[in-house]
């Protein structure tokens, strides 16, 4: 069994409940770990045989610039995305983190994290 994790991929978007939120966004990160048999990619060293990176983090940006109100409907898209594009039996791990949320005593970020 192997881990990937594609971590820190930056996002400017624009979800949220508050109207200012459509607006004038925010700053996210996002992480995505797939846990699986890679002994294809260690034996061959072929791109085609493991999870690209690149992949990774063009799907999150993708979902992550469709508007949201929820960051835990953000997390499902992308989780369903990963699915998507490498069906199989790995099991994936998103992380959305929601930098600076406009809520009083919320802290410096939230978290939502999704199996899948």
């Amino acid at each position: 069994m192997g881990l990937i994790e594609v971590n820190g991929i930056r996002v400017f978007a624009y979800h949220g409940c508050l109207p200012e939120e459509a607006r004038i966004g925010g700053h996210y990160r996002g992480d995505v770990a797939g846990e699986g048999d890679f002994g294809q990619a260690e034996a061959s060293d072929q791109l085609h045989d493991t999870v690209d990176y690149g992949r990774v983090t063009t799907l999150v940006k993708e979902q992550m610039a469709v508007r949201s109100k929820l960051i835990e409907h953000v997390g499902r898209r992308i989780l369903e995305a990963l699915k998507a594009e490498w069906p199989g039996a790995l099991r994936w791990r998103v992380r959305v983190v929601k930098e600076h949320p406009p809520v009083p005593g919320a802290g410096d970020h939230v978290v939502y994290v999704l199996e899948g």
